[in-house]
């Protein structure tokens, strides 16, 4: 239970499901806390003590999972994960990259680990993320990390890296706060 804590997503979970002990107050990361991000103008010594999802995420050295392999047929994470943001009516909005913006509606591929979102081997929606997860309750990185993805086909649920191809939407008010999605998408090899 201890390490449980140690996890930045694994709080919030337990937090919702009311399962909080009391001397469990104190939460840290195996990564270390967050420096502030310069292009954050919120950004105070008590928001950076709280852990949250940024950027391209971290893949560890300790991870029993490969990183992902190169490849000159996707979109690569660091052209994904270049987006900025900026507070506009006290919300925090992704500011795109031209590089990003126009890759809206265009037939893509995207190389990532599968993070499922339904029951089964075979899955027809999930998020593919930058990294792999380390924990069911953790989130990788931050939102410009993960695609949504909707395919038509089910793709068979996989440990490593898996690429789909299919049509990529830039979001820009997505109502839970993810950037990009895939729609139509097909497993790949």
């Amino acid at each position: 239970m201890k390490h449980f804590f140690r996890c930045p997503g694994a709080w919030l979970a337990v937090l919702l499901l009311g399962a909080v002990p009391v001397q469990a107050q104190v939460l840290s990361s195996p990564l270390g806390t967050p420096s502030p991000s310069k292009s954050s103008p919120a950004a105070s010594p008590a928001a950076a003590a709280v852990p949250h999802g940024q950027g391209a995420g971290v893949h560890s050295p300790l991870s029993p999972f490969a990183p992902l392999p190169q490849r000159t047929d996707v979109v690569a994470w660091s052209q994904l994960t270049s987006v900025t943001t900026r507070v506009e009516d006290r919300r925090m909005v992704p500011v795109y990259p031209k590089a990003v913006t126009a890759l809206h509606q265009k037939t893509i591929r995207v190389q990532g680990f599968m993070m499922p979102l339904q029951v089964g081997e075979q899955q027809r929606h999930f998020l593919l993320s930058s990294v792999p997860l380390t924990c069911s309750f953790c989130i990788p990185g931050g939102p410009e990390s993960m695609v949504e993805v909707h395919t038509k086909e089910p793709v068979k649920y996989s440990l490593g890296a898996v690429v789909v191809e299919g049509q990529f939407h830039v979001l820009q008010n997505d109502p839970y706060g993810l950037y990009y999605r895939i729609t139509d998408g097909v497993g790949v090899k």
